[in-house]
């Protein structure tokens, strides 16, 4: 028998596994397909948007230095004149003044003996150092702006596409006339408001939220607790900012009325404890480290307010959209814990009227 070199003349067995081979490389390797390149791209786009997520959370996350935080009782007379100087309002002490209310979440003029200051160990102008927000929420990368507010922590967090741009203190409203926590938007805005239910209130750099409840940010006495009605109570400053930076609700020309959820997004995250009688969990902080509150995976995924109709003024109660609900609100909310066991929520009065009835009835006793 005469031999034959391999690899000119292969055998039938060589022939099977090269054979076999080229089956296996098919098999792993499919024929690109449009599908099969679309999902790579996908795939490849969503590992990019991860890691630039991931480098920017990182990056920013780091921008502060640790910031310790102490405690000053304030125990004398003398104590208190050394604090209103150091932390005055004035520009060559301003941004200790900036520091301190913010970190107390009052003004300086409520500082009474017997209180306890938080006091930084460093003083920086750039507030968004001592958020307790985090300074960058990935889920909004995608959202031009957004604003939180927290009634646990008397604060607000106004976000640009995911980043911290504004972190300010806040005054909401008090128990039985409280800030409900919810899904809102702005509507309209005004630099000067006279409130519609006591011309008595001169509400500077108003920016409503909620039109029949009359919900709004606005500039107003800062005792450092949730003392308003229903409100958001912040400082001048904070709330000339604010002012400036929403986007206000557009109006449908034919209908007259504002567009639901057509302004800036506003999301109150949470419920004050009521239970404490003086000051709130803020003046616990050690440092200025996030405290971890949880921002939402999707906002526009957030529940509406909740308003029980207690809380609307009688002469606009006909104009509520899905009236039912206002109405069922109170016993929702209470179920939840919300409204705490015992709570009476005070009537939406409109003072102005009582003022003008008041005055008929003293006009027709003379007469």
């Amino acid at each position: 028998m005469t031999s034959r070199p391999f690899g000119l003349h292969p055998s039938s067995h060589v022939l099977a596994v090269i054979a076999c081979c080229i089956v296996m490389v098919s098999c792993t390797n499919p024929e690109p397909t449009p599908e099969n390149q679309a999902r790579v791209r996908r795939d490849s786009v969503e590992r990019m948007q991860q890691a630039a997520r991931a480098a920017r959370a990182d990056s920013l996350a780091k921008r502060f230095p640790s910031i310790a935080y102490h405690r000053l009782p304030i125990t004398s007379s003398n104590v208190l004149d050394s604090v209103r100087r150091t932390f005055a309002k004035t520009p060559e002490t301003w941004s200790n003044y900036r520091v301190l209310t913010l970190l107390n979440r009052k003004d300086i003029q409520f500082v009474r003996i017997g209180d306890t200051l938080l006091l930084p160990d460093t003083v920086m102008g750039d507030l968004r150092a001592y958020s307790v927000f985090p300074q960058y929420w990935p889920e909004g990368d995608t959202i031009p702006k957004a604003l939180f507010i927290s009634n646990t922590w008397q604060s607000y967090a106004c976000y640009e596409r995911g980043e911290l741009v504004r972190f300010a203190a806040c005054n909401s409203g008090e128990e039985r006339k409280p800030t409900f926590p919810g899904r809102y938007a702005v509507n309209w805005r005004h630099p000067r408001r006279i409130s519609s239910l006591d011309s008595t209130w001169i509400l500077p750099f108003t920016v409503n939220f909620h039109l029949q409840a009359g919900s709004a940010f606005h500039q107003f006495e800062m005792p450092g607790r949730p003392v308003s009605h229903s409100c958001v109570r912040q400082f001048l400053s904070d709330a000339e900012w604010l002012y400036k930076w929403v986007r206000t609700g557009r109006v449908d020309s034919t209908k007259r009325r504002y567009i639901p959820w057509s302004g800036t997004p506003v999301v109150i995250l949470d419920v004050f404890d009521f239970r404490r009688k003086r000051g709130g969990p803020w003046l616990e902080l050690e440092s200025n480290t996030p405290v971890g509150i949880t921002l939402p995976h999707d906002l526009y995924g957030v529940e509406e307010a909740l308003i029980p109709i207690s809380q609307i003024p009688r002469e606009v109660r006909g104009g509520l959209r899905n009236r039912t609900r206002y109405i069922t609100a109170d016993s929702v909310l209470r179920s939840r814990g919300v409204i705490r066991e015992g709570i009476t929520l005070k009537e939406s009065i409109n003072f102005n009227k009582l003022r003008q009835e008041r005055k008929m009835r003293a006009i027709k006793a003379k007469k």
